[in-house]
């Protein structure tokens, strides 16, 4: 099969696994519960794992850099794992029982670039294969030479925790000229969205993911752009998260912000939008440094757009300014970029925007660093709906 014809097949074979009902689990253990619902309480290191039962999955690094130099750079890393339903109950390693794909990119921030690479695989389910996996035991994704794993490291963990695991990640994109070797730290516990990790994303209990967060982890990174390779140090997140159905009927996408604050606390905050851009469902959490989490309720989250930008590829339109309204205050995010958007019709079949953003106190002080992600602005996200 030639490469085109091979990447057409994938992305059809990912849409259709989306677009289908959610099959029938099979293939793990009757005591290992990939389920997503309230009450089941989440289990580490077994949950950092993949669930393979799930319908869809997501591992989400993302940070910022800098190093002696100076200069702001921003990294972003996503390892997915969709399950197609396809030769459940057929023996073998050749049978696409799951899709993985990555999505990989950089923002030279002084130097106004943006590069972005992608890859998808097929996997068969066997955790053994060298270059494609998704282990259940702990995190350990692999597409080729792009990888996420955690492993032993050294702790910088609160005082009176056990040592924390950190991850390592690799992936080379020589066709976006560049590379990234990642050290991520835990420095805080795991942060558990929604209900102890039960995180609803629409008016029914199914519409829901389980999902946990790990902020200001400390990141350690060799950065090479173009062949030339910095050392750089500076401050992550990562997200994992797993559905069934993760999008209610009726919405067209979301627009997401985790962001890690200077004293040391963390904000998310989402909201899912219908086709005319009303708000179908919110979210999202307040976790000061030290002190308790705070889940928000849907009716205590609000993003009103400030400023526009259009994408010259793809004409769709994104908002890079916000106002942002939670019970934690009121708060404007501005993309340090505009031009950050991702065109994943190779292997997801989306186009969204994924960039680095400060956020900012109304009188204009900077309060943290982290990640917006506005999806469905170009076409409705289809994740299985």
């Amino acid at each position: 099969m030639r490469p085109s014809a091979r990447r057409r097949w994938l992305q059809a074979a990912c849409l259709a696994a989306w677009a289908s009902p959610a099959p029938a689990a099979s293939g793990a253990p009757a005591d290992d519960d990939d389920s997503v619902r309230p009450g089941r309480a989440l289990a580490f290191p077994r949950d950092h794992g993949a669930h393979t039962g799930a319908r869809i999955e997501w591992w989400y690094a993302t940070g910022w850099l800098q190093g002696e130099a100076g200069g702001l750079f921003g990294f972003q890393l996503t390892f997915f794992r969709s399950r197609t339903g396809l030769g459940e109950a057929q023996p073998g390693r050749f049978v696409p029982r799951q899709l993985l794909f990555a999505h990989a990119a950089v923002t030279d921030v002084a130097g106004r670039r943006h590069r972005h690479a992608q890859r998808l695989l097929r996997w068969s389910g066997d955790e053994t294969l060298p270059e494609a996996r998704a282990r259940r035991a702990d995190t350990d994704v692999a597409l080729g030479r792009w990888a996420l794993q955690r492993g032993a490291g050294t702790s910088v963990s609160p005082a009176g925790q056990a040592p924390a695991a950190a991850y390592q990640a690799r992936l080379a994109a020589p066709e976006a000229g560049f590379a990234m070797d990642l050290t991520l730290q835990p420095s805080q516990p795991l942060l558990l969205q929604g209900q102890a990790g039960y995180s609803r994303k629409g008016p029914q209990p199914g519409q829901a993911s389980r999902y946990y967060s790990q902020p200001q982890l400390a990141v350690q990174a060799g950065l090479s752009l173009g062949g030339a390779t910095q050392s750089l140090r500076g401050r992550g997140w990562l997200d994992h998260e797993w559905s069934d159905e993760l999008l209610a009927p009726g919405a067209t996408g979301w627009d997401w912000i985790g962001i890690n604050l200077a004293d040391g606390g963390a904000l998310t905050a989402f909201v899912l939008r219908r086709a005319d851009g009303r708000p179908l469902w919110a979210g999202g959490s307040h976790r000061p440094a030290g002190g308790p989490l705070r889940n928000f309720e849907p009716a205590e989250v609000l993003f009103e757009a400030l400023r526009e930008w259009r994408s010259p590829e793809t004409g769709a339109r994104y908002p890079v300014a916000w106002r942002i309204h939670t019970p934690a205050g009121r708060f404007e995010l501005n993309a340090l970029l505009d031009a950050q958007e991702l065109d994943s019709r190779l292997s997801t079949g989306t186009v969204y925007w994924e960039g680095l953003a400060e956020l900012l106190a109304p009188g204009g002080v900077r309060l943290g660093l982290g990640y917006l992600e506005m999806t469905g602005r170009l076409q409705a996200l289809k994740l299985g709906l």
